[in-house]
């Protein structure tokens, strides 16, 4: 409930404080008074969007206050933003001349966000053109959703994570996707780049055996002329070493065994020639072994360097740096043969969250289901008592695409006259009777709730005998509750439990809006004013005091 709503130069509003009664409270006024400045100052409270202007010329800021019951559960919501022993919740927002506001929450500063939370379930707010609102399919559905019971909400908001969990998922496999091709061609060269690589079988040892044997063959010819002549200048039968040395060691062989010193020497020449001998042998051995060397064994050492020449050219320089790249060409191929793993994982994952989407999309379309059948005739039920007792209303519900409410498409049918077959309501209902159906699907979808409920002239383009059908219905969906109806008809006005007139007096430099309660007297005179019949009109102030019986 709303105990009191201060307000504080807000727009003509120099300074208005309106203390609320349970049941119907009714303000009125001539138009252009400023009703609907009240109507923004909850939507303030309600963490609405403070528009430019709002401040009233000449002050420094507006403020706007509403103290209300905290209810057990509110209290808990809100957790350490209120105190334990607080009795009631005041929500509060300045607004600057130059746009700024302030939030406040049981006088904290608070973010607009958390006024708007703590507002949510203390008042229904429900505009001027509200009841065109109604020819939405969206509207449609939340009225639909608010007849299904507390329990609704919940599963929506379990329905919508798992929903925005499926957008997720399938942006994720999109993106997969998308690399899936990039990954494929960089797989390819990756394979390609690491075959060529093991086909060679680079080593660094072997690079430098391979590298000596090369230079070897390249100067074979050379190193065999080499080794021939080397040998046949000891062993030539014309002035060759060997022959040379022989012949020495004949004279030393003469002399043998004459001086100790001597032998030492004819000793050491003995080794020489039998050393020259042996060199002799060994290089005319490494000459006869060049023989097999050929150009064809050049040839295929050339072409093994050659190819890893060209791998050191690719990848960085070195047999190591090769032999490095491949190992990396490894581990990036088992990364991306995971990346085909994460995709499969991906796609799976993205049907198993669809497949649980679509079944709490069913129970919120069973829940929709069943509160359509009982929202339809109690909805009619309403509508004969605002003398549309011939009118029928039905709640058909479609098929569409999963969004973020579900699979539901509804649709709110109505025939407001015998014969006419049952049409949606954007195409056949008046404004007159979009503002019933819009008191009657209020009245039943917020049966269950404890919200104040606030109308900015859901009358509208209704008089006469439907008039009276509205306030008592408006009336009866007070009991028991708080509802804050702003209206220009007599007949709802008369049905109120406290009656607020707004006014507006101008002088030469400004013009003020001021909000009075009214006493009995001064309520059946605001009647007589709404009657459009003069103060002193006897006949317009009898039938005010009727209304008044009346209700």
């Amino acid at each position: 409930m709303l105990h009191e709503l201060r307000v504080e130069n807000l727009l003509l509003i120099e300074r208005a404080e309106l203390r609320l009664a349970p049941g119907l409270n009714v303000l009125t006024g001539e138009t252009g008074a400023g009703k609907t400045v009240l109507a923004h100052a909850l939507d303030l409270l309600l963490g609405g969007r403070a528009r430019s202007g709002i401040v009233r010329p000449g002050a420094a800021e507006a403020y706007v206050e509403g103290i209300f019951d905290l209810p057990d559960g509110l209290r808990a919501l809100l957790g350490d933003r209120v105190a334990p022993d607080a009795e009631e919740l005041v929500l509060a927002r300045r607004v600057s001349a130059e746009g700024r506001t302030r939030a406040y929450l049981n006088g904290r500063s608070a973010a607009v966000a958390d006024l708007r939370e703590a507002a949510e379930g203390l008042i229904a707010f429900y505009g001027q053109h509200e009841h065109r609102k109604l020819t939405l399919a969206s509207s449609q559905l939340e009225l639909l959703d608010g007849a299904c019971g507390p329990a609704q909400a919940g599963r929506r908001e379990k329905y919508m994570n798992l929903h925005l969990r499926v957008r997720e998922l399938e942006g994720s496999l999109d993106a997969l996707r998308e690399r899936a091709g990039a990954r494929d061609r960089e797989l390819d060269l990756l394979q390609f780049e690491l075959a060529e690589i093991e086909a060679a079988e680079p080593s660094t040892e072997e690079e430098a055996e391979l590298t000596a044997r090369r230079d070897r063959l390249r100067h074979v010819e050379a190193l065999r002329a080499a080794a021939f002549g080397a040998s046949e200048a000891v062993v030539s039968d014309e002035g060759g070493v060997a022959g040379v040395l022989a012949a020495a060691g004949g004279l030393l062989d003469g002399v043998d065994s004459l001086d100790p010193a001597l032998d030492a020497l004819s000793a050491r020449w003995r080794a020489l020639a039998i050393e020259a001998d042996d060199l002799a042998a060994e290089l005319r051995s490494y000459g006869e072994g060049l023989d097999g060397e050929d150009g064809a064994g050049l040839d295929v050492i050339e072409e093994r360097l050659a190819a890893w020449d060209r791998l050191k050219r690719k990848h960085g320089g070195s047999i190591e740096s090769v032999l490095a790249y491949g190992a990396e060409c490894r581990s990036r191929i088992a990364e991306l043969d995971h990346a085909e793993v994460a995709l499969e994982e991906a796609q799976a994952e993205l049907a198993r969250a669809v497949e649980a989407r679509g079944a709490l999309a069913k129970d919120l379309h069973r829940a929709r289901a069943k509160a359509a059948k009982t929202l339809a005739v109690d909805v009619r039920t309403r509508l004969a008592d605002l003398a549309m007792e011939s009118a029928t209303f039905t709640i058909e519900l479609g098929e569409r695409e999963a969004g973020p409410t579900g699979t539901d498409a509804v649709e709110f049918l109505i025939s407001p006259n015998p014969g006419v077959p049952a049409a949606p309501l954007r195409e056949t209902a008046s404004g007159g009777e979009l503002s019933r159906v819009m008191l009657s699907l209020l009245g039943s979808a917020n049966a269950e709730s404890d919200a104040v409920l606030v109308f900015d002239e859901i009358d509208a383009g209704i008089g006469g005998h439907t008039a009276r059908a509205v306030g008592e219905q408006l009336r009866t969906l007070a009991s028991g509750r708080q509802v804050v109806c702003i209206t220009h008809l007599p007949q709802v006005a008369s049905m109120a439990t406290r009656h607020f007139s707004i006014s507006k007096s101008t002088n030469s430099d400004t013009t003020i809006t001021t909000v009075t309660e009214l006493a009995e007297k001064q309520v059946v005179s605001e009647l007589v004013r709404m009657l459009g019949a003069p103060a002193d009109d006897v006949a317009a102030r009898r039938h005010a005091k009727e209304l008044r019986k009346a209700a």
